[in-house]
């Protein structure tokens, strides 16, 4: 990691000292996570900047902080990143910002004209995270020290990059398609939700990297489900993997499922496809959603015959039946708690009839809590590793 950013510094410093408007490294402030609270009047917003001799450093521990992290107010975003030069001893420069913190009051609120900013400035990157904050603040966020990853900002990204890929309660999603997703009629969005898991105070000291257990912990805890611009709930973790599934989200995730007799073994859905069809007949509209699963034997927690055709059956079972109730948990949370279609089944509609759609679309919103899903689901077991069965076999 350390090695990488040297590299990106000496590299940013070649290609600004060759541009136009020549500004020298040791001018700009580099934005690695930039985060958005809502104030009494405005915002506040936190920048959180690198210490390049700190990143750089050799040595294990020279008593400073690889990270400082500026909060400013303003009654306009742009106002509160223009008023943190009276505290930064340099100018914001954010074409490395790797991770947006929304504040979860700012989200109750409505975010739409606090990413009016990102999407006119040239010289922000586009491919950074957004995420919100649960039951705290951006700003509270940004200050957790973080183990293994000096940046706090690089820990968020890469944790849900690498949750996103073998997990699954996780989403992430670029700047420019969540301003794009709010931005349409009918459309919302899903933000995936950040916590500080333990005692936060302690989390803002050092002593949060000097320990083998960190008092306190970023931890990414399921997703934000938002009406047009607005943050209207959570779902749980098994909610979010069904919203998931539905969305062909899925890249890789596990499940445990209980044996025949005693016991448990874990599967490994390494292979997930889903296919959503819509239908109008006589002005009603419905869904299809077919799932398909090819999953491996991951562990063995019981006495079970792996070699069986029926064992194989009752594992293909058992998965398809778990992953059909959190599918179901997640469409009634969605369709019945939140009454927002980020399913996008609306746009299915639309693809499949449009001539019908034109005309149900202005009561989609009335419509969507009613729709028909039907929700079908085909699990295949291609693997069980280098051992048929288990050690207790």
């Amino acid at each position: 990691m350390r090695k990488t950013l040297i590299f990106l510094f000496i590299l940013f410093a070649l290609f600004i000292s060759g541009c136009g408007g020549k500004r020298e490294l040791n001018e700009l402030a580099i934005v690695v996570g930039m985060g958005i609270d809502k104030a009494e009047d405005g915002y506040e917003v936190s920048l959180q900047v690198v210490n390049p001799s700190e990143v750089s450093s050799k040595q294990g521990n020279s008593g400073r902080s690889p990270v400082v992290t500026y909060h400013a107010k303003g009654k306009s975003v742009f106002e509160a990143i223009r008023q943190s030069t009276t505290v930064t001893p340099r100018k914001p420069y954010f074409s490395h910002i790797q991770i947006l913190v929304l504040g979860e009051e700012l989200a109750k609120n409505g975010i739409s004209e606090s990413l009016d900013f990102f999407s006119r400035d040239h010289e922000l990157r586009s491919d950074f995270y957004v995420i919100v904050s649960d039951e705290t603040t951006a700003k509270d966020i940004l200050s957790i020290y973080t183990p293994l990853d000096k940046i706090p900002a690089s820990k968020m990204y890469n944790s849900l990059e690498v949750s996103e890929k073998v997990w699954a309660p996780t989403s992430y999603i670029h700047i420019h398609d969540l301003i794009n997703e709010i931005s349409k009629k009918g459309q919302s969005a899903v933000l995936t939700n950040i916590r500080i898991d333990g005692e936060a105070d302690l989390g803002k000291e050092r002593i949060n990297i000097e320990k083998i257990d960190p008092p306190a912990k970023l931890k990414y805890s399921g997703l934000a489900v938002f009406k047009q611009d607005k943050l209207v709930g959570l779902l749980t973790e098994d909610e979010s993997k069904g919203y998931n599934y539905l969305k062909n989200n899925i890249n890789n995730t596990l499940g445990v499922i209980a044996c025949p007799k005693e016991g448990n073994l874990s599967i490994e859905l390494s292979k997930v496809k889903t296919k959503v069809k819509g239908k109008v007949k006589n002005g009603v509209p419905s869904i299809h959603v077919n799932i398909n699963i090819k999953q491996n034997v991951g562990e063995v927690n019981c006495s079970i015959d792996l070699s069986k055709e029926e064992t194989n059956a009752y594992i293909n079972k058992k998965t398809e039946d778990r992953v059909k109730t959190i599918v179901g948990e997640a469409l009634d949370t969605i369709q019945k708690d939140y009454q927002v279609d980020v399913l996008g089944f609306g746009e299915v509609i639309h693809r499949t009839d449009y001539k019908e759609w034109r005309k149900i679309e202005d009561k989609w919103h009335e419509l969507f809590p009613y729709l028909e899903v039907n929700v079908s689901v085909e699990v295949k077991t291609i693997g069980s590793g280098t051992k048929i069965n288990s050690i207790l076999h």
